[in-house]
Parts: structure tokens; sequence; C-alpha cells
């Protein structure tokens, strides 16, 4: 399967749209404020923009319930604001990318209202008894429906993988609400990238066909709607959220992100510090803790068992953090210890994404209200991801938003402050960004040799360039082979081949 051939450059940046810039004075954030920021965006040299959902919804799920697929939410603007963010991002340089929820709508996308009322309408899956999970029906149509996520949701029909005598409502795959529903994600695609935007973040993409053994069908799915794509719009990307990219990407998506759920390790062992008690919790360290007592390992055997099966067919994707989970900096993780893991992010082969902030070093805030369903329950009960929505702080005088204990910030960082400071981290990620572009050995495609796999961590790029971090308090000493000249780092020294690195320091070496 082709891959699109600016996708192996692009450096993504995540903005949750009612956080990132108000236009209008009404609190919340819009389109016309994302294009304000653009010349910020290209500053950093960021070139590919993925975008919360911004579609029409109720917000019960701050979007990811979506009302209309074809209309954009008052509250951020127009289809003609969205086209202009298009339009000006494309003259910068940057492309933009939509948020799809594919599995499911709001309850009051009309869809599903029409569904309520009519028996013979299967664009949803409904039973004719109570069965686990299932929800009453709001309409005139006795039964209950499936939903995907909150009961706001209701989960659109792809199917079932196999049948079973005992849920008689389940359908095939090929069954006519299926059916409809595969054509209306083609529609929906077709339509948005029409108006030029470069392609999609799938929110849980592979929820879409239900008791689907090994997600073959989900995958079948998938690679249609790929097929489709190659060969309308062959220069679209599609991005999944499934965290299981040696699994995604032959399923026909170009790229897949890392992230704290699921089966998969890989991210948790490099990040998830304890902040939040959630279904993602690991007892051990994880490696960019200050303990220094965590492993790389697992994320490394992740890595190369996912990377092994992708071949040169899509990529994998390592973010900062994003609107569902702890930021970068967050519980006993400050702003000075994320700069190591930053260097990380932006030198290892995968594609690089940067959540809104994480560039300046917000912190993640616990103890906030529930905002929009930011509040989940089942076994991440309780956790509340409005901590990682709050405000994108571009000035001192930015609405405050406290820094609770127990670990508080004498400063709340800001972008203006920021840009003038030469040893800010947001200068250091831009600074990072100019380097990973000004070679390919950086790129997801460059070659990786590992020198050192634990503290500090020393890595080649390309044949060319040697990497080192050491995200620990404490300091660190290696023998590495001599690197060359030091491009850019903190607090290290080179000694006769002996690398010696205080804590929380970093290095970039070129041949």
């Amino acid at each position: 399967m082709a891959v699109p051939a600016w996708l192996p450059d692009a450096v993504l940046y995540q903005i949750y749209p009612q956080s990132y810039a108000d236009s209008n004075g009404d609190g919340i954030g819009d389109l016309n404020g994302i294009e304000s920021k653009l010349d910020y965006l290209a500053w950093l040299g960021v070139n590919t923009v993925w975008l919360n959902p911004c579609f029409a919804s109720p917000m019960r799920d701050a979007g990811y319930d979506v009302a209309d697929y074809y209309a954009i939410d008052p509250r951020y603007g127009s289809r003609d604001d969205l086209a202009k963010l298009v339009d000006s991002a494309g003259r910068k340089g940057i492309r933009v990318l939509l948020d799809l929820v594919a599995g499911h709508t709001s309850d009051q996308h009309e869809w599903f209202v029409r569904s309520a009322d009519d028996p013979s309408d299967d664009r949803y899956v409904w039973a004719d008894r109570q069965a686990p999970g299932f929800q009453p029906s709001p309409g005139r149509r006795e039964g209950f429906y499936l939903p995907n996520f909150f009961p706001v949701q209701p989960a659109l029909n792809f199917g079932y993988g196999r049948m079973d005598p005992a849920e008689p409502w389940r359908q095939p795959v090929d069954a006519p609400g299926p059916r409809e529903n595969r054509q209306a994600l083609r529609d929906i695609m077709d339509y948005w990238l029409r108006t030029g935007v470069a392609g999609f973040r799938v929110d849980m993409a592979s929820s879409l066909v239900k008791d689907d053994p090994g997600k073959k069908e989900t995958a079948a799915l998938w690679r249609e709607l790929r097929d489709w794509l190659d060969h309308t719009h062959p220069e679209a990307a599609l991005f999944s959220e499934w965290a299981q990219p040696q699994v995604s990407v032959p399923s026909g998506f170009h790229a897949d992100f890392f992230l704290h759920f699921g089966t998969s390790q890989a991210y948790r062992s490099l990040f998830h510090n304890g902040a939040v008690h959630d279904h993602s919790y690991r007892t051990r360290p994880c490696f960019f803790d200050a303990s220094g007592e965590g492993s790389v390992y697992d994320f490394l055997a992740e890595w190369a068992t996912a990377t092994s099966v992708i071949g040169d067919d899509g990529y994998v994707v390592l973010p900062s953090a994003n609107h569902d989970f702890p930021r970068l900096v967050a519980g006993a993780r400050t702003a000075d210890h994320a700069r190591a893991a930053m260097v990380f992010i932006l030198t290892w082969p995968t594609l690089p994404a940067i959540y809104y902030g994480d560039e300046i070093g917000m912190q993640y805030q616990p103890g906030l209200p529930d905002l929009e369903g930011s509040v989940l329950g089942g076994m991440r009960a309780g956790y509340n991801r409005a901590g990682s929505r709050t405000p994108m702080q571009w000035e001192k005088a930015d609405p405050e938003v406290t820094y609770l204990p127990p670990h508080p910030s004498p400063t709340r960082p800001n972008v203006a402050d920021a840009q003038q400071d030469p040893e800010s981290l947001l200068n250091l990620v831009r600074e990072l960004i100019a380097l990973r572009k000004s070679d390919p050995a950086f790129g997801p495609s460059g070659a990786v040799e590992i020198i050192n796999p634990g503290y500090p961590f020393v890595y080649r790029r390309g044949g060319k360039f040697t990497v080192a971090v050491n995200p620990a308090f404490e300091a660190a000493v290696t023998d590495i082979p001599v690197p060359g000249t030091q491009v850019l780092g903190r607090d290290t020294t080179l000694d006769d081949g002996r690398l010696r690195m205080a804590g929380f320091s970093y290095a970039v070496f070129a041949d």
C-alpha cells in the first residue's frame, strides 16, 4: 500500500480546539483562534496539525458525540472558517487532520433519532431485550441499543465478526445497515478531503465490528476504505487510535499511536509515572522517571515488533501526551525533567506528536470539576481528563489555572516568556524539530543502533548522530565511542570516551 510522500517528514501537533485560542472573547477556543496562531506553529516548525473533533455536538463527551458530521459546531465557527484555516495553514506548509469518530454518534444525531423510532432501521445495534451494556430505547422503538463509550454514544452497526444464536440481533458485516454505515464513512471522508484537509485521526478505530476475533472483519473494513482512499485521495493519510501499530497498519492505516491503554506496555513503560491511578497504572517506575529505576526494554521490544511487522507500509507515532491521559508534565515530573523526554520523542525513529502546551511544559491539573464528560467511570473511575485540557498559556495574563499540591509550580509557563528565553523548553523543542528536519537520519526510516540501553540511554541515528538522554535525577556515566561534535545538549561532558551526564541531561552529537 502506498504511503503519502509527505508523511515521513510529518511532525504532528495536536490541538484541543476549545482550549487553544479564543478569537471572539466567549471563553471558548475556535477555528479563527487557531488560524491566528499559525505563525507560532510555523515558527515552532510543526507541519501537521490534528484537531480534536470540531463537528456539531451536544458536547456530552467534548465533541466525541457527533450530531452532524457535515457541520462545524457553532462554538468553533463554520465550514467556511475551517476552509479558511486549512487554506491559511497550507500556505505556511502546515497540513490539517480532522478527528473522525467512526464507531458511534451522539444520541441526538438524526440517524439515531430516526432509528430509535423505526424498527426496520439497522444503522445502530439494537437488541430485543436487555443485554449487558445495552441501554433502553429513547424513542418509539421497543428494545435496547448498544453504546460504544458513554450511554449518549450509540454504536453504529458495522456488524459482528461471529454470530450467536443466543443473540439473534447480531448481523453480519455485509447486512444492509453495516453496508450503509461503511458508505457513510466514505462519504464523510470524501466531503472533508475535498475541502483540503490532509486526512483523519480515527477515534476508537478498532471498535467498529463487534465480537471480532483477531479484528479480522474490522481490518477488512479499513482495508476496503484504504483501497478507496488510495485511488480517490492518494495523498490523504489515516491515523488510528488503536494503540497496536503492528495490527492497525496492516489493517489499512498509515500510522498508529503508542498510547497508555490496551495491552501494550510500550508507552506506559516510558512515561506513565503514577500521576493518575487509572487502568494504565504501573507498579514499576517508568523509564522517564527521576528515580532512575525504570527500564527501556519493554518499549524497545514492542517498538521492534511493530516496526518489523509494518516495514515500509506505515509508521508508529510517539506522542508527548494527548487529551485522554496526563500530560508529559504530571505528578512528580516537572518541565525540567521533561526536557530529556522531548529529546527522545523528537529523535527516535517514529513520527513525533506534540500535544498542545507540552512544548512549554504545561502541567496536568488534578482536582478540576467534571467538564463535558471529562470524568470517566469503569476501570478508570474518577479519572478526570479535564486536567489535560486546560487553556493554552499564551501570555502571563491568560486565565489562571492553579497548580495544585503536592507539586506546585513557582511560575506558570507561557509562550510569550518562553520564546524570549533561549534556555526554555519551547526553544529546545524548536531546535529539535529543526534538527530533525535538517537530516533524514532523524526520520522514521533512519537507522537506529542502541549503544547503551540504560541510564543514560544512548543510541545512534543514521550512522552519523549520537543521542544521549539521562532522565534520572542522579548523574550517569558510560563508555561509548567518541561521538564527535555536540550540536545541542545540557550538562553533558565527554572525557576520553567516557560520557558523563548530570541528572535530567541530554545531548546530540554529530560525527
